[in-house]
């Protein structure tokens, strides 16, 4: 079974490393122009997803939340841009606002989290998934149909 056939039923990580790993092998199933939506409750593991991401592309910086910034662009073989829409919510203006166009130059990875904040996403999504915290402590991750 393939990684994204996996993700459809949900895959359990029960650590950041674990979550880390998952997230750098399915970069590599990513298309040169992706954009990624992130979606669940503070502390499920969006940020720590997207860690894995940078390290899939070869990204070298350390990877902070945006939640203040809005976005952070990394500069590596493909360029993530990593959008944090908590603050934004019944902001959709925002994107036009952003320029974000201006830094999806190919090869590029967008990765959104808290896209619901957003409305309606002008890109076609490559990926939607959503993570969550099980009574574990463990990590669930899935994808959104």
């Amino acid at each position: 079974m393939t990684l994204l056939e996996r993700l459809k039923s949900g895959i359990e990580t029960s650590s950041a490393a674990d979550t880390i790993q998952l997230a750098k092998e399915l970069e590599s199933t990513f298309p040169e122009e992706s954009v990624l939506t992130l979606e669940g409750d503070l502390g499920a593991g969006k940020t720590t997803f997207i860690k894995g991401i940078a390290i899939g592309i070869g990204i070298q910086d350390v990877i902070t939340s945006p939640t203040f910034n809005i976005f952070n662009t990394y500069r590596g073989p493909k360029t993530l841009l990593h959008m944090d829409a908590y603050r934004l919510e019944g902001s959709p203006e925002i994107i036009d606002e952003l320029m974000l166009e201006d830094f999806m130059a190919p090869p590029y990875c967008l990765a959104i989290e808290w896209p619901g904040n957003l409305g309606q996403i002008p890109w076609t999504v490559t990926l939607s998934l959503h993570l969550s915290i099980l009574p574990t402590g463990n990590h669930w991750i899935r994808t959104v149909c």
